[in-house]
């Protein structure tokens, strides 16, 4: 998250405080409640199980917490009820469950004994993750109107000024919510906040849902904002649904990487984000890795980085794959860098050299940019989209139609192609003509807060 964000975040309730909104459209989590209501399903003829709260913010009932899913595995409910809260302060291996369900109404908050967590969370290799829990098995369904805390702001300070892709980096921060082997696992109503890093990661997973969630993570400490909490990450998964989502977070609001497959999104608000983002993909040497068949629909963007966006790796030692099919429609953008980027030197576009040595080998196929408005930060002048294609790869089929953002700065809107097999359905200039040189010359700042049209462009 930027810092110019701080000024008019609030902490508690991740308003978007000082924006003026049209009715209709959520400014804060409790108006996005109120929007999008949860309603709470009652549990009909299943087993109820319960087990203690904690008594002070020290007390682990870890161990309660597994017995109880035990209980309740095969046709029970475990219930966690409003007012209470259960503390978890070591790993727990929850890949046995079969047909659960839990319901959230209280809290469940990590400790954050940093040291110990990073000793004893379970790991992964992707990008060195370590988790918290796993869950997994089939047919699991954690819903209510509760909290699921990572409590990160310890983590946040400790990491502060590191890099999660940095090979030398040894602080590692645990995932909230991770899940494996996991399938018709479903997500509702839970509020996940202030994870340490990745908020949660799916991985060899199917039938996934998330629906009416909130996904928040806010600092207290300007010199420590939160870093890489993705709200959403995967690695080999088909079928995800996300519907109706609030995510007020540092990093990526959507974020599938590698082997991805039928993904569905509609509905999302995302402030301070880094996009909807296609990738990061073809990261490491040797594999091939994959992103099709997408849909993400009515989207509100936000003071981020970028609104649309497909990213992939250069450099040497890494893979190769293809992003195809894929389509984002109605985003409405505000304050972001680009409204719609494709970014083939992820990462190492701090060696623009390293990149044209060894460019990125992954394709991008048939991608449509669909109703997009709003307007951007002014950061890149009158340009408000840039596609930029590797020369070792194909980027074909990448069409822009109804697309109406506009620049801050005044003037014509520029959109910069390089690389890009046939049109794009609009104009499009290479990065190094005259009319791509003068619009990113043409800086100026936008108002630091981002304010919606009095109608829904949709």
């Amino acid at each position: 998250m930027k810092p110019l964000l701080l000024s008019f975040l609030a902490a508690a309730s991740g308003a978007l405080a000082s924006l003026d909104l049209p009715a209709g459209i959520p400014r804060s989590l409790s108006e996005f409640r109120r929007k999008h209501p949860y309603k709470l399903k009652q549990n009909t003829g299943r087993r109820i199980v319960n087990i203690r709260a904690s008594a002070t913010d020290t007390d682990d009932v870890a161990d309660d917490f597994l017995r109880g899913l035990h209980s309740a595995n095969r046709g029970g409910t475990l219930k966690l009820p409003q007012g209470k809260t259960f503390i978890i302060g070591k790993p727990l291996d929850l890949t046995f469950l079969d047909d659960i369900h839990i319901q959230l109404d209280g809290e469940i908050r990590f400790t954050n004994d940093t040291p110990y967590w990073q000793a004893n969370a379970f790991r992964h290799s992707f990008q060195n993750s370590i988790m918290f829990w796993k869950w997994g098995g089939s047919n699991i369904k954690l819903f209510g109107e509760g909290v699921l805390n990572g409590n990160g702001q310890r983590w946040w300070n400790e990491f502060s000024g590191l890099e999660i892709l940095d090979p030398t980096n040894a602080y590692l921060r645990p995932v909230l919510f991770y899940a494996e082997n996991a399938t018709g696992l479903s997500i509702e109503g839970i509020h996940l906040k202030d994870s340490p890093c990745w908020t949660t990661f799916f991985v060899t997973s199917k039938d996934i849902s998330l629906k009416d969630v909130a996904c928040t993570a806010q600092s207290n400490n300007a010199a420590a904002l939160p870093k890489n909490t993705d709200f959403f990450d995967s690695l080999n998964v088909e079928r995800v649904t996300v519907e109706r989502a609030w995510v007020n977070i540092g990093d990526d609001c959507f974020s599938p990487k590698s082997n991805a497959t039928d993904l569905y999104v509609n509905t999302m608000y995302c402030n301070g984000t880094h996009g909807q983002s296609m990738g990061s993909i073809g990261q490491y040497s040797g594999e091939k890795s994959f992103i099709r068949d997408v849909h993400v629909e009515n989207v509100w963007l936000l003071n981020g980085q970028h609104g649309a966006r497909l990213k992939s790796w250069a450099g040497p030692n890494v893979g190769y794959g293809f992003i195809d099919n894929v389509t984002f429609k109605n985003f409405w953008n505000g304050n972001n860098e680009y409204s719609a980027f494709l970014d083939s030197c992820y990462f190492n576009q701090i060696n623009t050299t390293a990149c044209a040595a060894y460019p990125s080998q992954v394709n991008i196929t048939n991608v449509l940019f669909d109703n997009f408005s709003g307007y951007t930060s002014g950061k890149y002048g009158r340009a408000v989209a840039r596609l930029t294609c590797s020369p070792n790869a194909i980027c074909q089929n990448i069409q822009f139609r109804n697309f109406n953002v506009t620049s801050p700065c005044g003037g014509s809107p520029v959109i910069i192609c390089d690389g890009i097999h046939s049109g794009i359905g609009l104009p499009c200039v290479n990065s190094t003509s005259v009319e791509a040189t003068a619009a990113l010359r043409e800086k100026c700042t936008a108002a630091s807060m981002a304010v919606l049209p009095s109608a829904t462009p949709w």
